[in-house]
C-alpha cells in the first residue's frame, strides 16, 4: 500500500470498488474480481487482495437482503464445502510464492476468464446436459476457493457448476451471493494470519466503504434493467488489457 492515499490511488480504487459492487449486486459476482487486476497495477498483489476482501464481505452482506432465501441450498452447500480445501491450498501457495507469481496468476486468471466466456459464447463450452452432482459441485468449489483466495476470482468456476443446475437468473444470483459470502468468511482468517491485512489497507477501506455500498445498490437495480451482454462486453476488454499487463510484469 502507498504510505499516502493520493489521487492516483483513489483514481484506480474508487472505480474498481464501484465496479465490483455492481457485479456483486446484479451480475452473479462473475466480474467482481476485475477490481483486483486493476488495483494490482498500482499495488503489490497482497495489498490489492487484502484491500478488497473486507469490501467484498461488506458487498456480500449488502446484497444478501434483496436475495434472501432465493438461493438453491444444495448448490450453495456443495460449492462452500468444496471451497474449504481450495482456500487452504491458496493460503499455502501465498506463504511460499514470490509476488511476481501472484501478478502472473492474477493476469492469467483475468485473460482466462475472457477466453472461457468467449468459448462459451461460441458454443465450444456448453452447460452439462444433466445437472452436475454435489460431488462435482465440490470439485468446482475447490477451484473457486483457490482462485478466490488468489485474486477474488471464484465466480467463473462456480458458474460452471451453477449453469449446469439450470437455475433461473435470480436463483443463480442469490446462490452466488450466499456462496461467496461464506467463502469470503473462510478467507478472512488465513488473510489475517498471513499478514495480508494491514493498517494501511484498513484505513483505505474506511474511505472506500461508501463506494462499495453504492456499487451494490446500482447492481441490484441494474439486475432487471441491463443486459449482461452490455455489462460484460466492457469487462472483457478491461480484463484483457489489465491481465496482459500483469502477465508481462510477472514474467519480466
Amino acid at each position: 500500500m502507498p504510505e499516502v492515499l493520493d489521487l492516483t490511488f483513489f483514481a484506480f480504487a474508487i472505480p474498481a470498488v464501484i465496479f465490483a459492487g455492481i457485479s456483486k449486486g446484479g451480475f452473479g459476482s462473475g466480474a467482481a474480481f476485475a477490481a483486483t487486476p486493476l488495483l494490482a497495477l498500482i499495488l503489490e498483489p497482497g495489498a490489492a487482495i487484502g484491500l478488497m476482501l473486507p469490501l467484498l464481505m461488506l458487498m456480500d452482506v449488502t446484497a444478501l437482503k434483496p436475495y434472501w432465501r432465493k438461493w438453491d441450498t444444495p448448490s450453495a452447500k456443495a460449492l462452500v464445502l468444496g471451497a474449504v480445501p481450495g482456500v487452504a491450498v491458496g493460503a499455502l501457495l501465498y506463504s511460499i510464492a514470490d509476488p511476481d507469481i501472484f501478478r502472473l496468476l492474477i493476469g492469467l486468471i483475468a485473460v482466462g476468464f475472457v477466453a472461457f466466456q468467449a468459448a462459451r459464447a461460441r458454443g465450444l463450452i456448453t452447460p452439462a446436459a444433466h445437472p452436475m452432482s454435489a460431488g462435482l459441485g465440490g470439485f468446482w468449489g475447490l477451484i473457486a476457493g483457490f482462485t478466490s483466495f488468489i485474486s477474488h476470482a471464484g465466480g467463473p468456476p462456480a458458474a460452471v457448476f451453477l449453469l449446469s443446475r439450470r437455475l433461473d437468473k435470480t436463483t443463480f444470483q442469490a446462490t452466488t451471493v450466499i456462496s461467496f459470502w461464506a467463502i469470503n468468511l473462510l478467507k478472512f482468517i488465513p488473510y489475517f494470519a498471513l499478514g495480508i491485512f494491514t493498517w494501511q489497507t484498513a484505513r483505505a477501506d474506511l474511505f472506500l466503504i461508501p463506494f462499495a455500498v453504492i456499487g451494490v445498490w446500482i447492481g441490484v437495480h441494474m439486475h432487471h434493467r441491463l443486459s449482461e451482454r452490455g455489462f460484460f462486453a466492457f469487462t472483457y476488454l478491461f480484463l484483457i488489457i489489465t491481465g496482459t499487463k500483469l502477465i508481462w510484469e510477472g514474467l519480466t
